[in-house]
């Protein structure tokens, strides 16, 4: 495109944006500490779902200082269903460093953010364009799709070589005078017209400047990797019920689901029944000797790179002391207690089964 079509695909962009971009909550503020609350929680996690988080976690965590002072485990109670914990454990990090470092002044440079926990430069780019009106694109799954057909950009937008291209295409498309309108109204456009099947060309601001659209190519991009298969692990978790409590560990705070509760088990061996599995687990992870009194449920969830399915039981104290193999806490609980602690979401499929 010749510098004079960069400009009004820019200036269609921002009208469009203006007159169709849906009502937010987080596009209802310039603080940057809400934006990049905002950003955080919607990396990997759909808009719908994140807007009741949202509100509550600002409702719990109005502004650095007070995210900076609060237990990580009430911080994760909070996020408690939105997965993808490392979020909330960074920016705990984050908001410390912000409050220790910077007095809770909300960094505004780049070089600043990035060495932040869990900023990398996507974050960095909208928080900064948003909040502060500088010049840095953004590049996301949307922004990827649109601009791969903005130019017939051939190169997979989920190869992680590919991002440097994406980045340059967007720096150069980037409005440096409103930044942070453009890079939303870009965003925008993905999700709402540009979407990865049946994308509405006719309802496209600078579907005349999409090259793909016009070679009648748009269902051939974005380019894409074929992913391995998902790989399934079989799962045995025993609920163990002494003296009317049940036993729940928590997880280190580092790692997949790090610093949840949740109820001792693991992977089922083979040629071995979920039965055993439970009892072994549970004896190699707590030191406690149990048995089996019965199946509770079948648990099927799904994470980003595995999946599992969980054969849950209920499960009777017999002898020993607590003696911690991989968890670093754990507690004897009532059910009336468990909303106390924040449980992994294939835990919560179970556990208004229990009694």
């Amino acid at each position: 495109m010749t510098f004079k079509e960069i400009d009004q695909t820019r200036k269609r962009l921002i009208e469009w944006y203006r007159r169709h971009h849906r009502r937010l909550p987080w596009r209802e503020t310039d603080d940057p500490y809400r934006i990049w609350v905002s950003e955080v929680m919607l990396q990997q996690t759909q808009v719908q779902t994140v807007i009741p988080y949202y509100q509550k976690f600002l409702q719990h965590f109005p502004d650095v200082k007070k995210l900076a002072n609060s237990n990580l485990q009430r911080i994760l109670k909070a996020w408690e269903g939105l997965g993808y914990y490392a979020r909330a454990r960074n920016m705990h990090g984050s908001a410390k460093v912000i409050l220790e470092q910077h007095a809770g002044k909300f960094p505004d440079s780049w070089d600043v953010l990035r060495e932040l926990p869990g900023i990398g430069d996507y974050i960095a780019s909208a928080v900064l364009s948003i909040a502060f009106n500088q010049p840095y694109a953004v590049v996301d799954g949307n922004v990827k799709r649109v601009l791969s057909r903005l130019y017939e950009i051939s190169e997979p937008v989920n190869k992680s070589s590919s991002y440097k291209i994406f980045k340059e295409v967007a720096d150069g498309l980037l409005d440096r005078r409103h930044p942070g309108l453009f890079n939303q109204a870009l965003m925008e456009l993905g999700a709402l017209v540009c979407k990865p099947k049946k994308p509405d060309c006719n309802g496209c601001p600078v579907h005349s400047r999409c090259r793909a659209n016009q070679a009648g190519h748009v269902d051939q991009f974005p380019k894409r990797i074929r992913k391995p298969k998902t790989p399934l692990h079989n799962i045995t978790v025993g609920v163990v019920y002494k003296n009317n409590h049940m036993l729940i560990t928590r997880r280190k705070p580092e790692g997949l689901l790090g610093g949840l509760w949740e109820f001792p088990g693991g992977k089922i061996g083979k040629n071995e029944s979920p039965e055993k599995a439970c009892i072994r687990e549970i004896k190699e992870e707590v030191n406690l000797n149990v048995t089996v009194d019965g199946h509770i449920a079948q648990v099927k969830h799904a994470y980003t790179h595995f999946k599992i399915i969980m054969e849950v039981f209920s499960c009777r104290y017999v002898s020993g002391d607590v003696k911690l193999n991989g968890p670093v806490d754990f507690r004897w609980i009532t059910l009336g207690e468990i909303d106390q602690y924040p449980f992994p979401k294939a835990n919560h499929k179970f556990i208004h089964l229990l009694d």
